[in-house]
């Protein structure tokens, strides 16, 4: 410890006596995102456990801990943003575009929902993308400066609306019969939920690392994983969870503008949602348990799939892929990535209970034909080896349980089974068949998605039946699965087998 630190900070905080674990990491986060590589941050603490948690964060996240002062009764932590060798000088203070300090809002609550708007109809063999599209490198860029509250909202949806008309084009060129914006606004499929709703905010997953039992071990296995954990942001809620602002309302909206085909639009699922932002040490401030952030998950929910149906959704689909992890993992020997969940969880009849009650509780009520659910086995990286195997048998009660009108399933790889295991879905369900493969740079003949498409009218009839990639093309912004240029051609095969099953 020295008696004054050898730089000047460009910005301060006094972070009182909150732990890593009960806020501070939070804090830090909203003041350390706006500075550039080589800013400086002095954060004033009186909490002793600091000193030891606070040199593990900034090794695990790439941060420089530059010295630690003595300050009255506290400490004074002087901390580089990046390396000090990357520090410039700062001519004058950094001003967030956003507000630093998060002031915990209250809940505002419709007092009636809208009613749903006529939707164009999704035809029999009808194809379609998952959700998730590549994303330019000035779009994941823009991303990253809006998130670190660096580029002002206007700026970065003009940028959003010319990669969601790349998205569109291509996914019109190709044929598809319904597109999706590509998710092109979000960071992921999940997360980005955590950078609109109220009184929660988006840190990257290196930040949960010290909230973990062994955070070292932890950070091996995501390595292991090949999971880009400096990049890939969770929510983190620190109070009651409201919807001000529309989570996908606005994607919407300016999809129409482009064409008159069908829009599909995809949502985190409830039980995913209640699994990425269940944390202790942080969400047990706002919420006694998992099951009372549930409530006001499914609310939010709720609201935003009456909205998106009032704007012309012709399917909104709910993505639950960590239901495999609930399967296919024990309760707690062994770590996957389907969501970058930290919550515990308990035997898999319980967690599939409470994921069925839960999305009964979001759909109960909507239009059955214009609800889905996806799930897959885990999408975050092309290596096949680091990802779940197992069929549908354990989930199949499950999901003809849930009260949904199509299901969106991986069934191109063989790590998903036979699609004869499917029999017992309820003959109302449309069933999106997964028949192209996402992570591979192969594009599969007409051929070969034409005999996949075929086993799965034998089964359920050609009415029933959706042509899809098992997946999204790019669930997170930083880590493709693959290119644009694969995706597009792709799509197209599948649009020429299902002229040929539709001849």
């Amino acid at each position: 410890m020295t008696a004054a630190h050898p730089h000047p900070p460009d910005t301060s905080f006094d972070g009182g006596d909150l732990d890593c674990g009960n806020g501070l990491l939070l804090m830090i986060r909203s003041h350390i995102d706006p500075l550039p590589r080589g800013g400086l941050l002095e954060i004033l603490s009186t909490e002793t456990s600091v000193r030891e948690d606070l040199p593990a964060w900034c090794r695990m996240t790439g941060n420089e801990l530059v010295s630690v002062a003595a300050a009255g009764a506290g400490t004074s932590f002087l901390v580089c943003k990046g390396a000090l060798v990357e520090r410039k000088v700062v001519a004058a203070p950094v001003v967030a575009t956003s507000p630093i300090v998060q002031p915990v809002k209250a809940i505002v609550i419709p007092d009636r929902l809208p009613d749903a708007a006529p939707a164009p109809a999704i035809p029999a063999l009808g194809v379609m993308g998952l959700g998730s599209w590549p994303r330019p490198r000035w779009m994941v860029q823009a991303l990253h400066e809006r998130m670190e509250g660096r580029l002002p909202e206007a700026d970065f949806e003009a940028t959003a609306d010319d990669a969601v008309r790349l998205v569109v084009e291509a996914q019109l060129r190709a044929g598809c019969d319904v597109v999706t914006d590509g998710e092109q606004r979000r960071d992921s499929y999940a997360s980005f939920v955590g950078g609109r709703l109220d009184n929660c905010q988006l840190i990257p997953l290196t930040d949960l690392l010290p909230l973990v039992d062994d955070p070292d071990e932890f950070a091996e296995e995501l390595r292991a994983l090949d999971v880009p954990a400096g990049d890939v942001r969770h929510p983190a809620v620190f109070g009651p969870l409201g919807r001000s602002k529309p989570l996908a309302v606005h994607e919407l909206a300016f999809v129409r503008t482009l064409t008159d085909r069908p829009v599909k639009v995809a949502l985190p699922g409830p039980y995913l949602l209640t699994r990425t932002m269940w944390m202790e040490c942080i969400s047990d401030r706002a919420y006694a348990s998992r099951e009372a952030i549930a409530v006001d998950i499914v609310r939010v929910l709720r609201e935003e799939l009456a909205f998106l149906l009032a704007e012309g959704a012709a399917l909104v689909q709910f993505d639950e892929p960590v239901l495999s992890e609930v399967v296919f993992t024990g309760p707690s020997q062994s770590r996957s990535f389907m969501c970058g969940a930290l919550s515990e969880k308990g035997d898999a009849a319980t967690e599939l209970a409470f994921a069925r009650d839960l999305m009964n509780a979001v759909t109960d009520g909507f239009a059955m034909d214009r609800t889905a659910v996806h799930m897959c086995r885990g999408n975050w990286t092309p290596d096949e080896t680091t990802c779940l195997a197992g069929d549908y048998t354990p989930l199949v009660p499950t999901l003809a349980a849930m009260r949904v009108g199509t299901v969106f399933l991986e069934l191109c790889t063989p790590r998903a089974g036979e699609v004869e295991i499917l029999r017992g879905l309820p003959d109302d369900r449309r069933v999106g068949v997964g028949v192209v493969n996402q992570k591979q740079a192969r594009i599969e003949t007409v051929e070969e998605i034409v005999a996949k498409a075929e086993a799965a009218i034998r089964i359920f009839g050609a009415e029933r039946v959706l042509l899809t990639p098992d997946c999204g093309f790019a669930t997170f912004a930083d880590n493709p699965v693959t290119s644009a240029a694969v995706a597009e051609k792709k799509l197209r095969a599948i649009v020429e087998a299902s002229a040929r099953l539709r001849g």
